[in-house]
Formats: C-alpha cells, structure tokens, sequence
C-alpha cells in the first residue's frame, strides 16, 4: 500500500477531548474549586445535585450515583437478588463489563445474538434461552441505539423476569418517546470519559422507579448502610466522588446539545457514505433515537482490516467495537460456547469499523473520512 504525503493528510482523531474540555475550562473552574475548598471529596452536595439534575432529565425517581459503570451493574444485580445458581441472559455484542457484572455477582451469563442491522438483541431468539433458573434480562442500548424495550417487557412480563437496562453508551436516546433508563426495574450508566457524558475519570449511575431497589442500592454502594458504622447489609466501596459529580453536573446541561451534533454528523456520514460498495451504513430503530455514541459501519470481514489501515495512513483513527464476541471472549471460555453460537455477533467483530464521532467533529473532517472510505472501498470491492 502507497502511503499519502504529509501533505495529502487532514488529523482526524477517533475523539477530541482536549477540544470538549477547551470549551468547558472557564466554567468548570469554579465547581471544581468548589469542592476542593469544601472537601467534599465523596458523595455530598454535587453528587445529590446531579442525582436529582440526572433524575429529572430522564423522568425517573432515583439517581444512585456509584463509582463506575460496571459497579452499576453489579450493585444492581446484587439489589435484585441475582446471586448463585441463577442465569441472566444479555447480547453477545457488547463490552465485556456487562458479563463481568453477572459473573461477579455469582450468575452465569447467557448469551443472546444480535440483531444484524441494529447490533442490539435478537430478541426473537431470548424465549429460547430462557430456564427455570433465568432471573434477568440485560438488554444492551449499543452505540446509543435502544434496544427493542417493548418486546422485552412483554417477554419479561409473560415469565416474571426482572429487567436491568445497560445504558452505558445511551446517555439522552429515546425509546417510544420516553428517555431510556425509565424501563424495567433498572439501568446503569457509565461517565467513563469518552461517553456522551463523560466525567474525567470513573464514574457511573443507576436510575430506577423502585423505591426499594434505590434504597438497597444506596446502602450497597456505601459498605452496606446508609449511616456511618451502621452496616445493614454486606456492601461494597463504590460512591460517586464530588469531582467528577461537579464536572457531569455542569456537562449534563449540553448533553442534548451535542447528542443533537452527533446526530447531525451521524446524518452527513450517511449521505456521503450512501451508496458506497461494501459498506452497511448505521440504521435507526423505528420509534426510537440514536445518540450515536459511536458511528459503526460493516464491511466485507476480507476488508475492514486494509480499510483502516488505510484510513490511519491518512491520519484517521478509529475503533473496533467489538473485535472478540462476549461468547468467545477467553474469559468466558468455561461456559463451552463455540464459533457458530451467535454468528451475527461473529460477523460483527469481523466487519465493523468505528468512525470518529464526537461533537467538535468538523463537516470538513467528516467529509474527509468519507471520501477516503469510498476511496478504499471502490478500489477493492
């Protein structure tokens, strides 16, 4: 392969944090400072702000704040009694932290395939993996798309099944015109900083409408109580510190805003990327909106490789979401799943490739990752 001169190539980054941050600096400074002056290093005032800033922006009763996205899951696991000898059924297609969480809290994952224009779970293919020992269904709103939420409600309703909603990438989407985290029993939210909101460090959230599950949930994340050296219940360490509460507190008032950017660059990628041999463009679910945390399109498994080898040799970076199904991940390699089981999510981490996405993305970026993947494809398709 002919690599371009310096000249030929335009800096694309796959995210732009330094740029996000720029924008933020001047009004950051003094919520930071805030809380240094107060120490008000765990939990406290800006953890309770932006609990109930997050709770109102996604209409539910509570807001847990926790440590990161994967405790999330695991306290909310634990909080619905999911244990030993049980089973909880998510996607195949999703970041390992999903059935870390279910192992963690002593279950066994059940993995589900994917739907192959949405990536989110097949869920014509959940009634069959469902057993006498199921407790839980962990439905993934992947690369900001909502899962079919209706459909899994009806089959969790039909065989009294708890649903905990991973919302890890789906920060602001919709579903049916209700934001997601306000169905089934629970949903988690990751602040890792590359996501929609992001904090500048760990951080994660559950929301849920139960008034017993929030009550629970606030004792797990604090050694088991929710007073000092009264420990009801056998807890973990995992509390929202007030840093990174100030810095998602004051991003939580522009996530629309730059989810409505996203969506606006998602749309010029697909008109100039339309038509493209070889490449299978992101597709919107009926009765939803994609945040688009990630812009992901699929090649033929032959091409993704030279593709973005390719596009790096042009300053473009991108990402692999996900390269190693969760059924075929080695740590999971006791459950005896086998190439074959899920072959869409097979297919998915051999064809898909993420494109830079994020709100400072400029059109004229856009369009120069755009030309260089028809480039690439109309050469070798």
């Amino acid at each position: 392969m002919i690599l371009p001169s310096h000249a030929q190539t335009m800096s694309v980054p796959f995210l732009d944090l330094p740029a996000q941050y720029a924008d933020l600096k001047e009004e950051l400074r003094p919520h930071l400072d805030a809380v240094l002056d107060t120490s008000a290093y765990i939990l406290g005032a800006y953890a309770e702000q932006f609990e109930q800033a997050f709770s109102r922006f996604l209409g539910v009763r509570h807001v847990i704040g926790v440590a990161n996205g994967t405790d999330a899951l695991l306290l909310s696991l634990k909080a619905l009694g999911v244990g030993p000898g049980d089973e909880v059924i998510t996607a195949a297609n999703s970041f390992v932290a999903t059935a870390e969480a279910i192992a963690h809290a002593g279950a066994r994952p059940v993995f589900v395939d994917v739907d192959p224009d949405s990536y989110t779970i097949d869920v014509g293919r959940v009634e069959a993996k469902i057993s006498p020992r199921t407790k839980a269904l962990i439905p993934v709103h992947l690369y900001g798309q909502p899962a079919d939420l209706a459909s899994l409600e009806a089959l969790a309703k039909s065989h009294g099944l708890s649903i905990l909603e991973d919302a890890a990438q789906a920060h602001g989407a919709t579903y049916r015109g209700r934001p997601i985290g306000g169905f089934g029993d629970a949903a988690c939210f990751s602040f890792y900083p590359g996501k929609n909101l992001g904090a500048y460090g760990d951080a994660g959230a559950v929301a849920t409408n139960r008034d017993d599950l929030a009550s629970t949930l606030r004792k797990l994340r604090d050694h088991g109580g929710v007073k000092k050296y009264e420990h009801e219940l056998i807890g973990f360490n995992s509390r929202l510190d007030g840093l990174q509460a100030a810095v998602l507190l004051v991003k939580l008032k522009r996530l629309r805003q730059w989810n409505e950017r996203r969506a606006a660059h998602a749309t010029r990628y697909t008109a100039r990327l339309s038509g493209t041999p070889g490449v299978q463009l992101p597709t919107v679910r009926d009765h939803a909106t994609h945040v688009f945390h990630l812009y992901v399109i699929r090649v033929p498994a032959q091409h993704r490789d030279g593709l973005r080898a390719f596009l790096q040799g042009y300053g473009i970076a991108t990402g692999l979401h996900y390269p190693v199904p969760l059924h075929l991940t080695q740590a999971f390699a006791a459950l005896g799943y086998r190439p074959g089981d899920c072959p869409v999510a097979e297919s998915c981490a051999r064809s898909v490739l993420s494109l830079p996405m994020f709100p400072e993305l400029r059109a004229e970026q856009i369009d120069y990752v755009a030309d260089r993947v028809q480039r690439y494809m109309k050469e070798h398709v």
